[in-house]
């Protein structure tokens, strides 16, 4: 932990609090319909604004949140990966979207696997969720290749997203354990 909150780091990867300099990455992955169509619908630059300070603001006051994910190589944010758990939400979710040029990389996983350690181990959680969308092919092969499966699905997140028919993929500790032998 620094002064400024936990630096996670894999091969290709450093997981980290969100940083102004992310904003424009940011932005432009809430703009792309594509890759927002699974997450609420695309945002406008002010709606993104008020969305990217979720983050900060968790980090603050919840002490976790999802961490931006940025390349080694280049320096450049990713995407966002990490523990998320508004009041009312499901579960203890690792959930996760990364900007379409990073699609196909396989960050999501190797990224997955920092946050999921680290979420078990300095959040004591006993289990965790991913909440996708029922269409959302991508995602769902992540959290199998996680070792997760569906729990559950309908309409189960909290206001004003209660409309939002999700599937619920998720995993104990004990079994994520088990599972965490395949990525060393």
């Amino acid at each position: 932990m620094t002064g400024t909150g936990p630096i996670l780091e894999t091969e290709r990867l450093i997981l980290r609090l969100p940083q102004m300099g992310d904003f424009e990455r940011y932005a432009a992955l809430m703009a792309d319909e594509d890759a927002c169509r699974y997450i609420g619908g695309h945002l406008p630059r002010g709606a993104a604004w008020r969305r990217f300070l979720q983050m900060p603001g968790a980090w603050t006051l919840q002490g976790f949140a999802m961490f931006s994910v940025q390349e080694k190589a280049s320096g450049q944010w990713v995407g966002q990966i990490g523990p998320w758990k508004p009041d009312g939400w499901p579960g203890n979710e690792i959930g996760y979207a990364f900007h379409p040029d990073a699609w196909g990389r396989g960050y999501a996983l190797e990224s997955a696997v920092a946050a999921i350690d680290w979420s078990f181990v300095h959040l004591g959680w006993d289990d965790i969720i991913h909440c996708i969308s029922p269409d959302n092919l991508a995602s769902k092969k992540v959290a199998q290749r996680l070792g997760s499966s569906l729990l559950r699905e309908g309409r189960l997140l909290p206001p004003p997203s209660e409309e939002h028919h999700i599937e619920v993929w998720g995993q104990t500790r004990a079994e994520w354990m088990e599972h965490r032998k395949r990525f060393d």
